[in-house]
């Protein structure tokens, strides 16, 4: 698989978006490994202002198969996690068969909503999601099988991506008779 670009990017309706992708089994077939590959450079490239703009890259904190019209069990994400100390750091994961095995009963929704390299037309709304889940996968970037706990924004994005796994895209979440009505005990993530 070549590099991907925006042009590369299925567009919502496409009904690819809203199957169940199939389960990818081992060992990796090389075409599982080269779209993997360059979804990984799809996020990391678009995160870069100068590739972004040399390769019509929209920035994006992940990207599913799905999306370049690929129904397979496989997504990439790279997030910017607080540490303990107050500084950032960058976490990255391509997971392939990802399962959120549980979730917080709490929610949580970013300030601003949610956006998606597959949807071009706006939905605003607060995107409810569990603000805390634990996913088993196995990841590419490691090579290994792994457990993930993630809260908040990582969670955030892990649900999102798992979702286009599922057939399932953002505004499908919105509550569209209170579009930013945050109900009390909702994390608003700014």
């Amino acid at each position: 698989m070549n590099r991907i670009t925006m042009d590369n990017i299925v567009q919502d309706p496409n009904p690819v978006l809203r199957q169940k992708a199939e389960w990818v089994s081992f060992p990796l077939q090389s075409d599982d490994i080269e779209a993997i590959e360059a979804m990984i450079q799809y996020v990391n490239d678009s995160r870069d202002d100068e590739l972004a703009e040399k390769y019509n890259l929209q920035p994006a904190n992940g990207i599913a198969a799905p999306q370049i019209g690929i129904s397979k069990q496989m997504t990439v994400v790279v997030v910017e996690v607080p540490t303990k100390d107050g500084g950032v750091t960058e976490v990255s994961y391509a997971l392939i068969n990802p399962k959120i095995v549980s979730h917080a009963v709490k929610q949580a929704a970013l300030s601003y909503g949610e956006g998606c390299l597959s949807i071009s037309e706006e939905h605003p709304g607060l995107v409810r999601r569990a603000q805390r889940i634990t996913i088993e996968a196995y990841d590419y970037i490691t090579k290994k099988d792994v457990r993930i706990v993630a809260k908040d924004m990582l969670a955030i994005v892990l649900q999102h991506e798992i979702d286009h796994l599922n057939g399932v895209l953002f505004y499908d979440h919105i509550d569209q008779n209170n579009l930013w009505v945050a109900e009390e005990g909702l994390k608003i993530i700014e």
